[in-house]
Parts: structure tokens; C-alpha cells; sequence
């Protein structure tokens, strides 16, 4: 039988780190003891500190940083553009120099819920909790729960 679909391309990935099978991973790096799920797709650029948790279904763009400690769950999406469009006003299909990179910052033991949308430009601070569901649009501070679309803080762990 033949081995299960692994896109793993010019990768650094830490030692005791898994990756399940129907993976797309390119240009990024992974740190030790990580837990990757099948069906994620991690772009080139993206780095991911130790002992992160990202489940299945999940997209990480280029621009986004992880710290240690980070749970990332099923669906979560990260969009790295503010203005996305395929093509230019002349037509032309867009290329890398025709939209300006966002950066996001994940910051030491967050935890995004599953399907939580994370848009470009911000920071979710340390030990910050995502609700399921929840749309990101501007940065998240240090033990705030935030919830809903867009999301707005609850509390605080």
C-alpha cells in the first residue's frame, strides 16, 4: 500500500515533533515537541515555536508567528491581506508584489477555538483564549477571553 500524501518541503522541524498524514508544509519552521494534524496546511515563512498544538483543517499563512505553548484548533484561518483580490484594476492576475504581507503575532500559551478567523496585523497576547467561532480583527491582550464576530473580550483568565 502506498504511504499516505506529505507535502513537506524545505522545512526545519524540531526533534519529537509529529505530523500526521495529508499535509501541505512549505518554507516554514516547526519547533520540538509540536503536534500537527492532518489536513494543515503551513505556508513559507511561518514559524512555530515548541510544544504547539495545531489541529486539523487548520491554515497558516505567511506572516503568522507562533510562540510556544500555543493550541490551535480544527479550522482555525489566518488571512495574512487586507484587501484580497485575484486580479489588479488592469486585469492582471495579482502577484507577491502586488499586496502588502500582514504580520500576526500568537503569543505563548493562547489558544484559538476551532473555526476562529484570524485576520492580519494583530497580536493575541499571552495566555489569551479565541472562542469557537470567533472573528479576530484587532489585537488581543494578555488572559482576555474574546468571543463573537468581530470579537470582543468577555473576561479575563
Amino acid at each position: 500500500m502506498k504511504s499516505p500524501i506529505k507535502i513537506i518541503k524545505d522545512c526545519q522541524i524540531g526533534k519529537r515533533t509529529k505530523i500526521w498524514n495529508f499535509v501541505n508544509l512549505y518554507g516554514c519552521s516547526i519547533g520540538e515537541n509540536c503536534q500537527i494534524g492532518a489536513f494543515v496546511e503551513i505556508q513559507k515563512g511561518v514559524r512555530i515555536g515548541n510544544k504547539v498544538k495545531v489541529q486539523s483543517h487548520a491554515f497558516i499563512c505567511e506572516g503568522v508567528v507562533i510562540e510556544d505553548e500555543v493550541f490551535v484548533s480544527h479550522h482555525v484561518v489566518f488571512i495574512n491581506d487586507k484587501y484580497p483580490r485575484a486580479t489588479n484594476i488592469s486585469g492582471s492576475l495579482k502577484t507577491d508584489k502586488d499586496w502588502k504581507l500582514l504580520n500576526t503575532v500568537v503569543k505563548t500559551r493562547a489558544a484559538i477555538g476551532s473555526n476562529a478567523t484570524v485576520l492580519g496585523g494583530v497580536t493575541i497576547g499571552e495566555n489569551a483564549l479565541i472562542g469557537a467561532g470567533s472573528v479576530v480583527t484587532k489585537d488581543v491582550p494578555k488572559n482576555a477571553i474574546v468571543v463573537g464576530n468581530p470579537a470582543k473580550i468577555i473576561g479575563y483568565v
